[in-house]
């Protein structure tokens, strides 16, 4: 039985960071329920192992085990909706669109990016959603999905690039007038 004191600090140092343990999870195995789910193993998992942490960033550490325990659960119950091996003739792209990028996030409407970000893969969508949704730093992404800096780095300006192209292919659809 946990002793009472490890469990007071328990609460005081990752409960707060239970709304960003979800968004990470609900991104990441795309379903409310169980992102729930997801949120709730990664935190039995932090507790039976919270004398484990040595100190640094609690949100950064939660979100580590939140990211393990979303792509468990997806290797478990979807198989083949696990993450790809980030291939660079598959996932690159280029940058030259940059300028454009913060239009088309400017005239996009929530469900719009929503919609967009679904379709990103795993790697993208988890480091667009820590850096931009959660605030992360490239050091705590890096930490958390236990990849280089660089890689961190590399991955968030494609998944940039890829969903500004998403964005504005949506935007150029729906400005052509529907036919009858």
């Amino acid at each position: 039985m946990p002793d009472e004191s490890k469990a007071v600090d328990f609460d005081r140092t990752f409960i707060p960071h239970m709304d960003a343990a979800y968004n990470l999870a609900r991104w990441l195995v795309r379903d409310d329920h169980d992102a729930q789910d997801v949120v709730q193993e990664a935190y039995l998992r932090a507790f039976r192992f919270a004398g484990g942490f040595r100190g640094g960033d609690p949100r950064a550490w939660i979100l580590a085990i939140v990211r393990n325990a979303a792509f468990t659960w997806l290797k478990r119950n979807r198989g083949s909706d696990s993450p790809t091996e980030f291939d660079e003739k598959v996932h690159g792209g280029s940058s030259e669109e940059s300028g454009l990028e913060a239009d088309a996030v400017r005239k996009a409407d929530g469900a719009m990016i929503r919609a967009a970000l679904d379709e990103l893969t795993d790697e993208f969508r988890e480091v667009i959603v820590m850096r931009d949704i959660e605030g992360l730093s490239y050091k705590e992404i890096a930490d958390a999905a236990e990849v280089p800096i660089g890689t961190v780095m590399s991955r968030l300006a494609r998944a940039r690039g890829k969903l500004a192209r998403s964005l504005q292919e949506r935007i150029a659809q729906e400005r052509i007038p529907k036919e009858r």
